[in-house]
C-alpha cells in the first residue's frame, strides 16, 4: 500500500537516495545529508513541542509499505516570516487621471509585501518519476490537508502556497531577467537557493525600494505576473479544488502566483469525518469506478494516510487487515476519512 507518513529520524538515508532524483529545479530538497538531517530533526522537534514558533514545520514521506521504498516528500511550515521576512509582491491597481485632458490610465504596480507573515505554508512537494502514475501525486499533495484537518489546533487561521512561475523555452524567467537580475546581479538559481535556505538579508539590502510598474516592463515579463509554470499547472488545479485562490500576491523572483485561503475553508477540513475502524474481508483490486476514500490515523507522532476502497457508513469505515496494518490502526480505532469525489492525479 502507498502511504504518506510523518518523517522519522531513521529516514535520512532514504531521503538522500530520493534527493538524487530531483535535478537542478528544486532548491528545498537537495542531496545534502546535513541539511536533510536538520530538516528531519526540526520536524521531530515540532511534533514533540520542542521547536520555537519561528522554526516549527512538518515533513512527510511517501512510502510503499510493500517494499519500504521512499517515493516522495512534502511539507508544511507552521508560521512563515516570524524570523526571516517572507517577501512577496502585492499586485495593486494604480489609476492616473486628468480632468483637463479627459484621460485616465489604469496600471498594475508591484509593491514589496509582508502580508502573508504568520500564514502556514504547504511546500517541498517532490514525487519520484518512478511513481508518477494516476492517483499517487494527488495522495502526496492532499495528505497535508488531512494532517491540517486532524491537528487544526496546531496551525494559524490562514494557509498559502507559492507556485513556480513561468519560464521560457531556454529555461529562464523573463520576469527575473526584467526585474530581479538588475537589482541582485546574481543567477536566478543562486538567489532562489539562498532565499530558500534562510539567507535573506540580501533581499532587504538589494530589492527595489519603490513600486514596480508592470506596464513599464517588457511584454514577455508583463505576461509572467501571476502565471503558473506549465509543469505546476496540475498542482495548482489540485490546490484550487481544495479552496486556495490567487489573491494578487506573487513571488519576488519569478512572479509565480501565491495561492491562499482560510484553513477552515479547505475542502478536506470541511468534508472529512472521523469514523471507527472495522476490519473486514474487503475485496482486493476494487474496480476503478468503485468509491474510494483518503484515510488517516489520528496519531501525531506516527501519522499515516492512504487511499482505500469504500466510504464511511454510520460512523464506521471498513478496511482490510492489510490496510489497517499499513495505517497502523486496529479495530475500534478512530480514523479520519475523506470520500474522494473525483479521480486523483
Amino acid at each position: 500500500m502507498i502511504v504518506v507518513r510523518v518523517v522519522q529520524r531513521g529516514d535520512v538515508d532514504a531521503l538522500m537516495r530520493l534527493a538524487q532524483e530531483t535535478g537542478p529545479g528544486l532548491t528545498t530538497f537537495k542531496p545534502d545529508r546535513d541539511a536533510l538531517a536538520a530538516r528531519v530533526e526540526r520536524a521531530r522537534r515540532t511534533m514533540e513541542d520542542k521547536a520555537e514558533p519561528h522554526e516549527a514545520g512538518y515533513f512527510f514521506v511517501m512510502e510503499d509499505t510493500d517494499t519500504g521504498d521512499v517515493a516522495g516528500v512534502c511539507g508544511i511550515e507552521t508560521s512563515v516570516g516570524l524570523q526571516q521576512p517572507f517577501y512577496n509582491y502585492r499586485v495593486s491597481t494604480v489609476v492616473h487621471a486628468s480632468q483637463d485632458l479627459g484621460i485616465w490610465t489604469r496600471m498594475r504596480a508591484l509593491n514589496i509585501s509582508h502580508d502573508l507573515t504568520g500564514y502556514a505554508e504547504v511546500c517541498s512537494l517532490f514525487l519520484s518519476p518512478r511513481y508518477r502514475t494516476s492517483g499517487v501525486g494527488g495522495l502526496l499533495s492532499r495528505s497535508r490537508f488531512m494532517f491540517l484537518a486532524q491537528f487544526r489546533e496546531r496551525f494559524p487561521q490562514r494557509l498559502c502556497a507559492e507556485l513556480r512561475g513561468h519560464f521560457d523555452a531556454e529555461g529562464t524567467s523573463p520576469f527575473w531577467r526584467a526585474v530581479g537580475s538588475h537589482f541582485y546581479q546574481i543567477d536566478f538559481n543562486a538567489a532562489d537557493y539562498l532565499s530558500s535556505h534562510g539567507r535573506k538579508a540580501f533581499l532587504a539590502e538589494l530589492m527595489p525600494r519603490y513600486p514596480v510598474y508592470v506596464e513599464l516592463l517588457p511584454e514577455e515579463a508583463q505576461e509572467c505576473v501571476g502565471l503558473t509554470h506549465n509543469d505546476t499547472i496540475p498542482a495548482r488545479r489540485m490546490l484550487e479544488s481544495e479552496g486556495l485562490r490567487y489573491e494578487n500576491h506573487v513571488d519576488i523572483f519569478d512572479a509565480g502566483p501565491v495561492l491562499e485561503c482560510h484553513i477552515a475553508d479547505l475542502r478536506t477540513v470541511r468534508e472529512s469525518v472521523v469514523a471507527r475502524v472495522e476490519i473486514a474481508d474487503v475485496p482486493v483490486g476494487a474496480p476503478q469506478d468503485a468509491p474510494r476514500s483518503m484515510v488517516s490515523n489520528t496519531s501525531l507522532g506516527d501519522f499515516r494516510v492512504g487511499v482505500a476502497a469504500g466510504v464511511p457508513q454510520d460512523g464506521v469505515f471498513r478496511m482490510s487487515a492489510a490496510e489497517a496494518a499499513a495505517l497502523d490502526v486496529k479495530a475500534g480505532d478512530p480514523v479520519r476519512v475523506l470520500p474522494l469525489k473525483h479521480k486523483q492525479g
